[in-house]
């Protein structure tokens, strides 16, 4: 895993430094086959479907939608309305309605089945589908109607979902708004009604995810900053509140599509299975790496909840955290329910269905749903599709893991170049069984896991001093070896 995923970097752009960084992107890009353009029979069958959509007859371009997302955004598959209902809430949730446009079996279809997923990394982006889709006709960008899988789910007083549907409508978002920029309206006592009620629906969403023993890392934005003469920072961004919020009500629809599909017998759920103890053992060393308290009786999901991201080494530790995430995947059934359906991190089954535009799964899984809903059959090209999707989103999964170590192997290179010969305080984290002068340890300043090998064995768990012996942004190398 890596030790931080960097998202953003900030750079003068016309340095050395910056260039090098861009320089060891497009090679990565080389090296795993994975590039951000498209055949030319893809981008023209997109154009061609980007004008002529197929639409639907009902019509909720009343519905006042908002998109919340990063400012830069452009792929926008999510827009939300939540109004009062009684006592409780109606959640309207707008998923981009991909298969509007891609037809199975069609050049844009295709090519989405064999990327699976968009690859992100470092400011780079490796998209599922042609931007003339996915950044223009498909996607909710504000004052244009489009085509959307219309969620209405009903929640109550407690925060839990009590109904769901789904169906075709044309949708029209009346803003984009950022992050940032709904959080300082918030935080100014400006923010409007529909900002008032995502803040309540999603602190009793994640009252409910407390109680049902859930946890969602709260993974912080990280960013590589060059500091003007050629070193480059590492700092953390920390989720916002209405980050949170917002992502609740992501899980809220993914929870409810899974209800569905499971109820329905049919269906494609993310699942995870229960964390392996060995992991929960090295994240305690972590933690102690760290220098962040974990009490020993302390279950995993609220040592989660102790964590502030505002804090660096509680962000590094967050991020560490995704050790436990490992073994995610897919699982499709049409008949009898998969024996392992949960995601055991939510503690709930779940289904990946609101971001169809940079996801593959999701689009089968909406369609469903709307199938579902509407009471008539799954189409037949989804069900075709079923028996091979998990191992379809399994590779771009690897692949996705791939890019994303690689970009975070480069970026820590960078971070570290200029402090070849350094000694730094760390703990052993991980000791290779098979190698025991092989391991990994978690270094505090920066905040990042590295490889270290000596001539004698590691003491698992225990604090050493470790001198920086190689940090090559070229080969993407960092490694050390005991002081």
């Amino acid at each position: 895993m890596p030790s931080n995923r960097v998202v953003k970097v900030r750079s003068t752009g016309d340095s050395v430094t910056a260039q090098e960084m861009r320089d060891g992107i497009a090679a990565i890009q080389a090296d795993l086959e994975v590039t951000p353009t498209f055949p030319e029979a893809v981008e023209r069958a997109a154009a061609e479907a980007a004008a002529a959509p197929r639409l639907p007859e009902l019509d909720r371009t009343d519905i006042p939608f908002v998109t919340i997302d990063p400012d830069s955004a452009r792929d926008l598959d999510q827009a939300m309305h939540i109004e009062r209902d009684g006592s409780g809430y109606v959640v309207h949730y707008a998923i981009a309605d991909v298969a509007a446009f891609v037809t199975a079996g069609d050049p844009v279809d295709v090519e989405a089945n064999r990327r699976g997923e968009t690859l992100y990394g470092a400011d780079s982006k490796i998209p599922l589908h042609p931007p003339v889709l996915s950044e223009g006709a498909a996607s909710l960008l504000p004052d244009e109607v489009r085509p959307a899988l219309l969620w209405t789910i009903k929640v109550d007083e407690t925060g839990e979902g009590t109904d769901v549907g789904v169906e075709r409508a044309l949708v029209r978002s009346r803003a984009k708004l950022s992050y940032e920029g709904v959080q300082a309206d918030l935080d100014a006592g400006r923010a409007d009604e529909l900002i008032g009620l995502l803040k309540e629906v999603g602190e009793l969403r994640l009252a409910r995810e407390a109680a049902r023993g859930g946890v969602s890392l709260p993974l912080p934005e990280q960013e590589l900053i060059e500091n003007g003469d050629g070193h480059w920072e590492l700092e953390f961004r920390r989720l916002t509140p209405v980050e949170t919020w917002n992502a609740q009500i992501s899980l809220l629809t993914g929870m409810a599509a899974a209800s569905l599909m499971v109820y329905a017998r049919i269906g494609v759920l993310r699942t995870l299975p229960p964390a392996d103890p060995h992991d929960v053992q090295r994240l305690h060393r972590t933690a102690r790496a760290l220098g962040i308290s974990w009490p020993a009786e302390q279950l995993y999901p609220d040592f989660i909840r102790t964590l502030d991201p505002a804090q660096p080494t509680h962000a590094a530790m967050i991020v560490a955290c995704t050790r436990l995430l490992r073994g995610a995947g897919y699982v499709t059934f049409n008949g009898e329910l998969p024996e392992q359906a949960q995601h055991s991190a939510l503690a709930s089954e779940y289904a990946h269905v609101t971001a169809p535009l940079r996801r593959l799964a999701d689009r089968y899984a909406g369609e469903i749903c709307v199938a579902l809903c509407a009471g008539t059959d799954v189409p037949s090209w989804v069900v075709e599709a079923m028996a091979q999707l998990p191992d379809t989103m399994t590779e771009s999964g690897r692949r996705a893991n791939r890019y994303e170590n690689a970009v975070v192997d480069l970026c820590e290179a960078e971070l570290l170049k200029n402090r070849v010969g350094e000694t730094f305080g760390a703990v052993v984290v991980e000791v290779d069984e098979k190698d025991p002068t092989r391991g990994d340890v978690t270094i505090q300043d920066p905040a990042i896991e590295a490889k270290v090998s000596g001539s004698t064995d590691l003491p698992l768990g225990d604090e050493v001093r470790v001198v920086l012996v190689q940090a090559d942004p070229r080969s993407r190398a960092v490694s050390f070896e005991p002081a």
